[in-house]
């Protein structure tokens, strides 16, 4: 390993970092990434088995929680930042997609979704920055929108309304924290192949979906985990209140 190497891998050397919906896709990439770089990272999910794994799998620990209880999502926050005794980088990842027009969603489907999509990125944000507060070093907040929340999609109401309210959530945040040096962004990804959505997806979808991005593909997850990093990062320290797109150039604004 070079000197070079060493200084990547030790980026996050001594912060506590919490990923919630991290057991796989995006937020696995996300977590195991921070753990790479020397982070002491919590893998917050509701899924016990290929959370725990995955946890085990790159140093990390695991907290079980259900994001959409208002009472379990603090407490599992609270419990992953005892466990890792402080945090310095909250990472809200967990999120679900549930298709619906507008004419045809329900108040109950619209309820599922904002629940885990936007509140409980304020439940697990309200714990982890009162623990930033009082530890007085700052911190940094990276929720995951996407770019849905600036574009719409027919046919995706409650979800697209819902990455909208995290982008407005994240600003809100960056505003009211700054004064205690704790950072705010969101990141709004585009398609972004990952192994959960395999099943569902033709060639043809992806040949489709590619030619929508000037760079002629779509995302990875290591695409999004990399600008995570940076936002938490020494070097995004100037960063907040944005809503930073990762879609190969499919929104520009």
């Amino acid at each position: 390993m070079g000197a070079s190497d060493e200084v990547v891998t030790r980026r996050f050397g001594g912060r506590k970092v919490v990923v919630t919906g991290a057991a796989r896709g995006i937020g696995a990439t996300i977590a195991a990434r921070f753990a790479q770089e020397g982070a002491d990272v919590v893998v917050l999910d509701l899924l016990r088995e290929p959370g725990a794994a995955h946890a085990e799998s790159i140093g990390a620990r695991f907290v079980q929680a259900d994001l959409t209880d208002p009472a379990g999502a603090p407490a599992a926050m609270a419990e992953a930042i005892e466990a890792l005794g402080g945090v310095d980088v909250l990472v809200n990842n967990a999120g679900i997609l549930r298709f619906g027009s507008v004419l045809e969603t329900t108040p109950e489907q619209w309820d599922e979704v904002f629940a885990i999509n936007t509140r409980s990125i304020l439940l697990t944000t309200q714990i982890a920055a009162r623990a930033m507060i009082d530890a007085g070093r700052g911190g940094a907040i990276i929720n995951l929108a996407s770019m849905a929340g600036k574009a719409g999609g027919a046919g995706q109401v409650a979800y697209a309304a819902s990455k909208s309210a995290v982008i407005a959530l994240t600003r809100v945040t960056a505003l009211e924290l700054g004064e205690h040096r704790i950072r705010a962004n969101a990141l709004c990804p585009g398609y972004v192949l990952t192994d959960m959505g395999a099943a569902t997806r033709t060639q043809e979808q992806v040949d489709l979906w590619s030619s929508y991005s000037p760079l002629g593909r779509l995302g990875t997850p290591d695409d999004v985990a990399g600008l995570a990093l940076f936002l938490a990062s020494d070097d995004g320290a100037y960063l907040t209140g944005q809503a930073v797109n990762v879609t190969g150039g499919m929104i520009m604004h």
